[in-house]
């Protein structure tokens, strides 16, 4: 088959341009290297929706930023991803760091953005009562919010899939070739796809992409954030997201809640090798506690979860590239999508379609698409006596497999089994939650093990944590 479109990268922005393209009557496939979709910087990153004061007029950022908030909100309450408007203080500690408070909030107007008011530090500290007393004023942000990006990717996808877009996984693209019906996308396993319009959301190798087809006038830089999540005793610490004034290497540590109910701390801004270059280091973890207990001097490092490291796509322009290829007609680059790439991801993939509309794409819009996803969540939602009700009916939901986050077996079945359904441990986790909590898997991870296997029809020696080699088991006993 040759697809109209093909989108290289299921991350947020691919996911979200997968959706945009199947309001329309095309043919579209979603490419993903990796064994899931959001399993890049949509796996770790901050999750929060920026309010637009922070992008350089003029820029992509700022435009994006401005019109993206709200579509980012109206997309989370279709897909029914869980998102929290719980606004934003970025503050500064000093009479030397006040002028940048100043400085953004008059950035912020120029971009338009609403709602933002400048706080002296008693000001802020009746809002925010576990703020340090060091703090000199903030920076309110009221159209800030929160929202699990991988969640948002996951629903992304399978909204686009509900409505006829493909998906396949495990292809890494190695190769793409110009022929008369478009272009040849090769995996490094020989695999091959063709489409006519391609669109670059590769993420940290989207430069990489871009050489395939002549464009090397980019270089993607990736920057490796470490963050600590803290236990849900901790996730009321402070309602607001907490910044600090931002610096040349970001926009600094933050401490905000999460919305399941965590705290979450960080992060730091390395520049790595390559987009793989996930690790956390003891001195990056303890510069995320020290600049956050800057902040927040009373949270309690001692309820630590687990750390982790995301690594973002940069570019030395400091601004987005999502512009038409210099050699390749019909084919879109979407690169260098950091901070605020989550807040904007609708207005990008939005952008993006005009431009492949712009080369010639034809949209002609389906008059049955439906934008609305089935809430994923909606057995925890439930009372109690709607949850008796539904267990009588479905009585794998009355199964509690993973204790600490209380998730059931029917959760995880249906994980498995909707679009697009989990393939190993880390799938479920994102999915479900279930071995997010404080034991972290220890407890359940076997018996979601158990039920990958048997959804699958596969052996349990071949259920990985995140696909490829990552196998949870050596083999049997006594073979």
């Amino acid at each position: 088959m040759n697809f109209d479109v093909i989108i290289i990268g299921a991350g947020v922005v691919g996911g979200m341009a997968a959706r945009e393209l199947s309001r329309y009557n095309l043919s579209v496939c979603l490419l993903e290297k990796e064994n899931d979709v959001a399993t890049g910087a949509s796996r770790a990153n901050s999750g929060i929706v920026h309010g637009g004061y922070d992008p350089e007029p003029g820029t992509l950022k700022a435009k994006l930023n401005t019109v993206g908030v709200e579509m980012l909100y109206e997309a989370a309450e279709q897909l029914h991803v869980p998102c929290l408007h719980n606004g934003s203080m970025v503050c500064a500690f000093g009479e030397k760091e006040d002028p940048a408070v100043q400085e953004l909030y008059e950035r912020g107007q120029i971009n338009n953005i609403p709602g933002l008011k400048i706080l002296t530090g008693d000001e802020a500290r009746s809002i925010e009562p576990n703020l340090s007393t060091a703090i000199t004023s903030a920076l309110h942000v009221t159209n800030a919010g929160i929202i699990c990006p991988y969640d948002l990717t996951i629903a992304a996808v399978g909204n686009a899939m509900d409505n006829g877009v493909s998906l396949k996984r495990n292809f890494a693209v190695s190769a793409i070739e110009k022929n008369e019906n478009g272009y040849a996308v090769t995996a490094a396993s020989g695999e091959t796809v063709t489409g006519k319009y391609i669109l670059n959301c590769a993420g940290g190798y989207s430069d990489k992409v871009a050489a395939m087809v002549g464009d090397d006038y980019f270089t993607i830089i990736p920057r490796a954030g470490e963050y600590i999540l803290l236990d849900k005793t901790e996730g009321s610490r402070v309602s607001h997201t907490i910044f600090q004034v931002p610096s040349e290497e970001g926009k600094g540590i933050l401490v905000s809640p999460t919305v399941d109910g965590n705290l979450l701390t960080g992060p730091t801004a390395l520049k790595v090798e390559t987009p793989e270059s996930r690790d956390t280091t003891p001195a990056g973890l303890e510069q995320v506690q020290r600049l956050a207990a800057k902040s927040v001097p009373s949270v309690n490092f001692r309820q630590v979860i687990t750390s982790f490291s995301g690594v973002r796509s940069s570019e030395k322009s400091g601004d987005f590239i999502i512009e038409a290829s210099k050699n390749a007609p019909g084919f879109v680059h979407v690169a260098a999508i950091d901070s605020p790439g989550l807040t904007c991801c609708v207005a990008i993939a939005r952008y993006a379609v005009e431009l492949l509309s712009k080369a010639g794409l034809v949209l002609t819009e389906k008059a049955d698409w439906n934008g609305n996803r089935e809430n994923m969540h909606a057995f925890r939602e439930m009372t109690d006596e709607e949850k008796n009700a539904y267990i009588q009916e479905n009585p794998d939901f009355g199964k509690i497999v993973c204790r600490c986050e209380t998730v059931s077996e029917g959760e995880i079945r249906a994980a498995i089994r909707k679009n697009p359904g989990a393939m190993d441990i880390d799938g479920v986790k994102r999915r479900t939650r279930g071995g997010m909590g404080r034991c972290q898997g220890g407890f359940c991870g076997p018996y979601v093990m158990a039920l990958i296997a048997e959804e699958l029809g596969i052996p349990m020696e071949s259920v990985t944590k995140s696909g490829g080699d990552s196998y949870m088991l050596t083999g049997r006993i006594g073979e």
